[in-house]
């Protein structure tokens, strides 16, 4: 099994963490007040301010003319789609909140792009011990339980055609052994449901569905977060269970509207 790829910083910098997470959202939302900045941030409006200007600064974000941010030059050439994974996230917020309350864990919203997965919503839990915000997070889709089951819908050709030896040449990581992949994604789509125990970050366990769009397409996937000191096996069928009545309802919303 492949090692873990992220660790969390000992001594984090709650500044340069703010200012990060407010770049990725002005990339995936699209443009926001300084007041709705803080407002996510949980900071006052005065820092809010003085992160979106040391942003403007070095090109991170714009201000328009209606005083509202969006993203600068450094970033626009990597943003895409950006209506769509607005409106996702948008749609997903209320039931992230909901396994927040239901669960007591932290709960997320992921996409994938290719070998890779993004998270693009993330609710915390109120425990002082807890899995902190993934939003804006990059890691590669076989190290994540929203990435496993989303890999798991894929055919033969298309696996082996994104992890073939040649695409990961020069890469900070390894790539999975495709034959092990094959055989756990086969698990996954058996039962419906992936967990990830340390793979993508050490001390954490993770538990993930996926959620289809209108024509029945998987367009992302759902998961709840938790310290791998506070994991009971016991638990997965009410973590899966609660995951899935989320993603129903989260799919009849994004069939509406």
């Amino acid at each position: 099994m492949d090692k873990p790829l992220k660790t969390p910083p000992p001594y984090a910098i709650t500044s340069v963490d703010n200012a990060l997470r407010t770049a990725t959202m002005l990339q995936l939302e699209g443009p926001m007040t300084v007041s709705e900045v803080a407002g996510r941030l949980g900071v006052a409006v005065s820092t809010a301010h003085r992160l979106l200007a040391m942003l403007v600064y070095r090109d991170f974000a714009v201000q328009a003319s209606d005083r509202t941010y969006r993203v600068g030059p450094v970033l626009e050439l990597a943003a895409h789609s950006q209506s769509a994974v607005s409106r996702l996230r948008a749609a997903a917020l209320p039931h992230l909140r909901r396994l927040v309350d239901l669960l007591g864990e932290s709960a997320n919203l992921a996409v994938r792009t290719g070998e890779t997965v993004r998270f693009i919503a993330s609710v915390e839990c109120a425990r002082a011990l807890r899995v902190g915000s993934r939003e804006g997070m990059v890691f590669p889709a076989h190290r994540t339980t929203v990435g496993l089951v989303l890999l798991a819908e894929l055919d033969d050709a298309e696996l082996e055609s994104l992890y073939a030896a040649e695409r990961w040449e020069n890469r900070a990581f390894d790539g999975p052994d495709l034959d092990e992949l094959r055989a756990e994604l086969s698990r996954v789509a058996r039962n419906g449901f992936a967990v990830n125990q340390s793979r993508s970050e050490r001390g954490l366990v993770a538990v993930g569905v996926s959620v289809r769009g209108a024509d029945a397409t998987p367009v992302g996937g759902l998961s709840v977060s938790m310290p791998s000191i506070r994991y009971d096996r016991t638990r997965v069928t009410r973590l899966v269970a609660t995951l899935r009545s989320a993603a129903v309802a989260l799919e009849r919303d994004l069939v509406a509207g």
